[in-house]
């Protein structure tokens, strides 16, 4: 899987926002890093990499994002090899990035679970491997007069970011900021590497989504509807469109990113969006997730130890909101 947090069109975006981009190569790795962090310290961060055809491919990336690390006075590199050949013989995967001095970082960042559908299948095949419902809403979503649209005008993540901030505002979630959005849509969407998919009633739109394409990959990243009209659940054949289209533009997978872990329940907060994007078929994959190396072991000490006593004032401060609430 070519992952569009390791392309080029994302160096380019993370440049537009103003990020320091880092990319580099070698002998069977690749690499692209952003510069992280601020008054608490600084950190280069690998999203989804490095990528390395074997172990010592693997560590000869470790050692130039280290090299990279220390040019820019970071304390620590944060790294998620999701396509890497890291582990060496008998070797967990855990154990294998443990010896290497690395640490599990303090926060997951990209989901280290997810459901990938493999578009090598015709479209029978993936039809068969959904729920019915799925199946029947597809087929027929255009009875009720509903439609679904492919844009590459970047304007129209705006409809989006309206449905995002209604679903917010009723669910008490946190979601990527506006401007972030529609600096994504600015920088990837003419480049061909996203698109807006919306399900019209009427001509008007009623759920939108956003995806990601690298070469071989399409990424389903946010997603959002107009809760006047929940009941019609135009958000399934959107999703459907989307992956019908992945197949026809030649992509090879596509990945509904971000699933609970195999065998979570109900209590796993993700446990809801799960049972929905398996609905689409597919088999679930894991990757390692995050984990950081330390460059400095006193930044890093002083930098976990910061985040440590930000979470605990944050969880005080929600104990108080519901013990309000609730009195």
């Amino acid at each position: 899987m070519a992952n569009i947090l390791q392309s080029q069109e994302w160096a380019e975006f993370q440049r537009s926002i103003g990020h320091q981009v880092v990319q580099a190569s070698g002998d069977g790795w690749r690499y692209l890093a952003t510069v992280e962090g601020g008054r608490t310290g600084r950190y280069l961060y690998c999203p989804y990499g490095p990528e390395a055809d074997s172990p010592q491919a693997f560590d000869a990336a470790l050692a130039d994002l280290t090299r990279v690390a220390k040019e820019h006075k970071c304390w620590f590199v944060r790294v998620e090899p999701a396509n890497a050949n890291f582990v060496d013989g008998l070797e967990t995967e855990k154990s294998s990035l443990r010896r290497r001095g690395m640490k599990v970082a303090p926060r997951q960042v990209q989901p280290s679970h997810t459901q990938l559908i493999d578009l090598s299948k015709d479209e029978k095949e993936l039809l068969k491997d959904m729920k019915s419902t799925n199946r029947n809403l597809y087929r027929n979503i255009h009875k009720k007069g509903v439609t679904i649209e492919r844009s590459s005008n970047p304007e129209d993540v705006n409809y989006l970011l309206k449905f995002l901030d209604d679903t917010a505002k009723r669910k008490d979630f946190n979601r990527q900021h506006d401007d972030y959005l529609r600096a994504v849509a600015r920088s990837l969407m003419p480049a061909g590497a996203a698109a807006i998919y919306l399900a019209k009633l009427e001509d008007e739109p009623i759920a939108a989504s956003l995806v990601y394409d690298s070469s071989d990959t399409r990424t389903y990243a946010h997603a959002a509807m107009d809760q006047r009209h929940r009941k019609l659940s135009a958000g399934i054949p959107l999703v459907v469109t989307m992956i019908m289209d992945a197949k026809e533009k030649g992509l090879a997978w596509f990945d509904l990113f971000g699933t609970a872990p195999e065998g979570a329940g109900p209590e796993h907060e993700w446990y809801g969006f799960t049972s929905f994007k398996k609905s689409f078929g597919g088999s679930p994959v894991s990757f390692a997730g995050t984990w950081d190396l330390p460059v400095s072991t006193g930044g890093y000490t002083a930098y976990t130890g910061v985040r440590h006593a930000r979470e605990a004032v944050t969880a005080a401060r929600k104990k108080i909101r519901e013990r309000t609430i609730e009195a």
